[in-house]
């Protein structure tokens, strides 16, 4: 009996040994052992042994690999035993969906019973604190099912995480019930909920008998929530989107499952479905019909074959477009789908047409799109109220697209007219290689031409450039004109070039936009009199962030004119610049000076600072100041010297602003030219073109001429009231030895006052007068005296007191009207002290001369010979009295 409980205790020992060493090895022979009921492949991997604790085994961590992918991931998991159930729980697991394409496919599997599922789920409870599965992380979240099985079998399930939760239940009689979903959706503020029933059948892979889901879904592109409603009864249904509050759905696809033979869902089918969106800039809408085969075989085996059309109005009328899809299919490794588009779209100003064939390959995650041979879209229409397109294309043929980019060769061609800037007609052609913008590559060439209506002029334009990732560059460009106008200027074939590349990097962190730019003209004509600017070439430099962010500086030089320092800025609305001409001789500026004229620059000096700004909306402005110092110059007939000119501006939609700073101000220390004139003056101060608002005033005009002062009051332009012309002690010989008449000389001094008006509807002088400013003496020439006598006796006698008369007063009216028309009428008394100088002399003198003629003649003395000739040889009215000679004249017009 001793012998025997020896023996029995050494098996108890070697038991309990064998089972501890079993325990122990467990991570070892297990997964060894599983392989006889699991899939070909695959294996579990137990880190360490599993321990009990707190009366349930816990297994820190288990994995299921399939080949070389980790399938399941199970961390701290738990099996337990409590009250006839058993406690299933989880810290974490993760789940890889990569994975399952790895596990072998059965083609004996028995169809799935959901009763039997019930029932095996009827005595167990699950808690996993974390659910995570690849590659949806960011929908992690906890999970718990419950079973009941009193009063009814039943199972809920809970699951609840950030983005995602919900909560179901499944009764006895098969009836799915979602109480709660929830589902953050990207780009939207609230997430997408969805509730509702659905009848499961107790095969798992028959289609469920009948449902209902209604959803609700809030987006950033409608301003109330989306409902979602899904119905169907046996194999057919609908599905309805629709905004709250509205009865019109935006979408209402009506759907249904064909079976094949084997009675298995093999056919869905949407039918005359019809869609619409009224949120886009015009209103869209549709129909769609759509038909997935096999689609029960899963993605890659699925074929599709739909149909979808948008139905666009604008001004031109209702438009058409069609996409067709298929027969193909989508696959994850190898779709395979052809598609068109074609039609034409009505947009509200712009009308897309044109037929665009390719083919979907490649994984649908990551697709490959390629154009056919035929691909064109075309467009016509205004885009903006100013601009529209004639016509424009872009040939897409063999073009693919990737989600790396665009490869293949890129064309447009564009024929536009802008109502402002004129017509226009470019074409651009290149080749790309993986490209979006600012990633990839792509090279292009282009070229075109254009008219420019507010220049008067033709312009073509041609280079190349490149486009590589973030880097854009522009090998070469020119462009110009056959000729350009704008107000007096006339440029001769300005021509723009590049002289240094012009490059854009878009890197936001380190932006730069950098290029150098030629301006020429072979020359720069001015209408109205002027001259021209002598070849001319204008350097810029940009430097900046971008095209619409730089700074610009050059110089301007034409030959010996110049070098002007430029500079500015560009803020992509409106261009700023500064300019400055430094000193340098006057006499550089003789191209710009007609020859017509015949002005001769002689010496003097010139500099000016000049601001402007350029907007399309705001215009041209500009301001500045013009200096000469000491100018002399030759004319045709005389010379000037010591020329001093300042005159500050501003120019403002095309009207000027004249002595901004100051008056513009004129100082000549000597003009000669008919007559010898000094210290000339002459300020100017206001707006041109001058309005009542807006007045022009010419002041202080003086000027030393003929030994005496001429001047001019205030002249305001519009005028109210009359400028006064005044002269001060003008010395009468001086004038006559300018003017050299040959029949009579004066000498002495004369005062007067010729009141001025430009705008008058008759008057250019009226009520003007002059006065002798003490004696004036009168000398007629006796050739003419002699001839008067020998051909009239009393006439004779008359003129022989006129001979030689001192003139101690004398006073003359003058008017001149708007034709040029002068009437002078004067009243002299004076004496013959060579006859008898106690008799007074009393000539009333009445004149009318054209002094536009006379001014063109200067034949004063001729016209007055030819006049007293007339008169007193046949019109002679003399009175001999004892103190006096009294001749009165009847008018007489002089000869032209």
């Amino acid at each position: 009996m001793t012998k025997c409980a020896k023996i029995v205790g050494w098996l108890l020992l070697i038991s309990a040994i064998s089972l501890m060493i079993l325990w122990k090895t467990l991570p070892q022979w297990l997964p060894k052992v599983a392989q006889y009921w699991l899939p070909a492949g695959s294996q579990l991997i137990l880190s360490s042994p599993p321990v009990w604790h707190e009366g349930a085994l816990r297994i820190p961590q288990l994995r299921y690999r399939v080949q070389d992918c980790t399938l399941v991931n199970i961390d701290k998991l738990s099996i337990g035993y409590h009250h006839s159930r058993w406690q299933l729980g989880a810290n974490k697991v993760a789940l890889d969906t990569a994975c399952l394409s790895q596990l072998p496919v059965s083609g004996d599997s028995a169809p799935l019973d959901l009763a039997y599922w019930q029932q095996q789920l009827s005595v167990l409870d699950v808690a996993i604190n974390n659910v995570q599965i690849t590659p949806w992380q960011q929908y992690a979240g906890k999970l718990t099912l419950t079973s009941s099985v009193t009063p009814n079998l039943s199972q809920e399930l809970h699951y609840q995480g950030p983005q995602l939760s919900f909560a179901a239940t499944l009764d006895n009689e098969q009836q799915l019930s979602l109480q709660q979903f929830s589902i953050a959706v990207p780009g939207a503020e609230q997430p997408f909920e969805l509730s509702g029933k659905i009848k499961i059948p107790l095969s798992l892979d028959d289609w469920p008998e009948q449902g209902m889901l209604d959803g609700v879904l809030t987006t950033g592109y409608l301003s109330k929530p989306l409902l979602l409603n899904l119905s169907w009864q046996q194999l057919q249904g609908v599905l309805t989107l629709t905004e709250r509050g509205d009865e019109l759905p935006l979408a209402r696809l009506p759907w249904r499952i064909d079976l094949s033979p084997q009675r298995v869902p093999d056919k869905l089918q949407i039918t005359a479905g019809q869609w619409q969106w009224p949120y886009a800039a015009q209103p869209l809408s549709g129909g769609l019909n759509l038909t997935l085969n096999h689609w029960e075989q899963g993605l890659d085996k699925t074929t599709i074959d739909a149909r979808i059309n948008v139905v666009t109005a604008g001004k031109a009328g209702k438009g058409n477009a069609v996409l067709t899809l298929g027969p193909g299919n989508l696959s994850m490794t190898n779709s395979d789908l052809k598609f068109q588009l074609s039609g034409q779209a009505n947009l509200d100003s712009i009308i897309l047409n044109g037929t665009i064939p390719g083919l979907l390959s490649g994984s649908v995650l990551n697709p490959t799109w390629v154009l056919h041979p035929g691909a064109l879209l075309r467009a016509h229409g205004r885009v903006t109220p100013e601009l529209r397109i004639r016509d424009a294309r872009w040939p897409l043929a063999g073009v693919k697209v990737t989600a790396a980019g665009v490869t293949g060769r890129l064309q447009a061609i564009v024929d536009a007219q802008d109502s402002y800037w004129g017509d226009f007609n470019v074409h651009l052609d290149g080749q790309a290689q993986e490209f979006w913008p600012d990633k990839g590559d792509w090279q292009w060439r282009y070229w075109g031409k254009g008219h420019l209506p507010p220049l008067a002029a033709h312009w073509d334009v041609s280079g190349k450039g490149r486009w590589q990732g973030t880097l854009i560059t522009l090998d070469q460009l020119s462009t110009g004109f056959d000729r350009l106008e704008y107000g007096l200027a006339k440029v001769d074939a300005p021509r723009l070039t590049l002289v240094k590349p012009l490059t854009w990097q878009r890197d936001n962190h380190h932006p730069a936009f950098i290029a150098g730019l030629e301006l020429g003209a072979k020359k720069v004509a001015f209408s109205d009199g002027g001259g021209y600017l002598p070849p001319a070439l204008l350097s810029l430099q940009l430097n900046g962030r971008d095209p619409n962010s730089f700074l610009w500086q050059g110089k301007l030089q034409a030959q010996s004119i110049g070098p002007i320092a430029l500079q500015g800025r560009w803020d992509g609305e409106r261009l700023r610049g500064e300019g400055w001409w430094p000193k340098q001789s006057l006499t550089v500026f003789q191209p710009l000076i007609s020859q017509e004229l015949g002005i001769k620059l002689r010496d003097g000096q010139l500099y000016a600072q000049a601001a402007f700004s350029a907007a399309r909306k705001q215009g041209f402005t500009a301001g500045g100041h013009w200096v000469v110092k000491n100018g002399g110059m030759w004319l045709k007939e005389g010379e000037l010297s010591g020329l001093d000119f300042v005159m500050t501006y501003r120019l403002r939609e095309s009207q000027w602003q004249l002595g901004a700073q100051g008056p513009v101000k004129l100082r000549i220390a000597s003009l000669t030219n008919l007559f010898e004139m000094q210290n000339i003056t002459a300020d100017l101060q206001g707006t041109y073109p001058y309005s009542e608002q807006s007045p022009l005033t010419l002041s202080n005009v003086g000027m030393d001429i003929l030994q005496g002062h001429l001047s001019l009051s205030a002249l305001r332009l519009p005028q109210h009231d009359a400028a006064v012309l005044k002269l001060s002690a003008i010395d009468l010989s001086e004038l006559f030895t300018v003017l050299k008449p040959k029949q009579f000389a004066m000498s002495g001094k004369v005062n007067g006052e010729l009141p001025l008006y430009l705008n008058n509807p008759q008057w250019l002088v009226h009520k003007g007068w002059i006065a002798n400013d003490g004696m004036v003496t009168l000398r007629l020439d006796p050739d003419l005296t002699n001839s008067i006598g020998e051909s009239n006796i009393a006439a004779g006698a008359a003129m022989d007191w006129l001979r030689y008369m001192e003139i101690y007063q004398s006073y003359a009216m003058v008017d001149l009207d708007n034709l040029g028309q002068l009437t002078l009428q004067s009243k002299i008394h004076g004496v013959n002290t060579q006859k008898n100088s106690k008799r007074e002399i009393v000539l009333n003198y009445r004149h009318e001369e054209n002094i536009f003629q006379l001014w063109r003649s200067l034949r004063f003395g001729d016209n007055l010979q030819e006049w007293l000739q007339q008169h007193l040889l046949l019109q002679p009215t003399i009175s001999l009295q004892p103190t006096s000679l009294q001749t009165t004249t009847a008018p007489v017009r002089a000869k032209e």
